[in-house]
């Protein structure tokens, strides 16, 4: 959700028309040149938008939930809470540190799966994309 700042600034820029004022050395207005021309509003005012980039905010591309994703994200989290629990635990035996790890790690792998899913269907309802079709068994007719 935009801040209260950046909506007062993107309202601002709707009401308000920006036109480039092309100088040259002397210090006379110039004609805007060529490509700059084609690519002016239809109206023949300059666009609004001074970034030239689209109003919509489309954000990064997020990637369907997998669990090869969550595989990687095992290998970088798993020796993290190893070395937590170690630092937590100093006397708790090592057999007992590892349980506790892959304990964690049952609780956060499948956590984290949930959690790429609802991304990834709120990126969909957001952008109105379409899902890619289902790779499951047997959809295809045969038994």
């Amino acid at each position: 959700m935009p801040s209260r700042k950046q909506r007062r600034r993107r309202l601002k820029e709707r009401r308000h028309e920006y036109e480039y004022v092309y100088v040259d050395e002397e210090g006379h207005e110039v004609e805007a040149p060529e490509e700059e021309q084609a690519q002016a509003a239809p109206h023949g005012k300059a666009a609004s938008n001074r970034r030239g980039a689209p109003t919509t905010r489309g954000g990064r591309r997020i990637e369907p939930p997998s669990w090869n994703r969550v595989g990687k994200r095992a290998l970088f989290i798993a020796p993290v809470m190893f070395i937590l629990i170690n630092l937590m635990g100093k006397g708790i035996p090592v057999a007992q540190r590892i349980y506790e790890t892959v304990l964690l790690l049952a609780i956060f792998l499948p956590f984290s799966y949930l959690m790429d899913s609802l991304m990834y269907r709120s990126y969909l309802k957001r952008t109105g994309a379409a899902p890619p079709p289902s790779r499951r068994r047997g959809s295809n007719g045969a038994a």
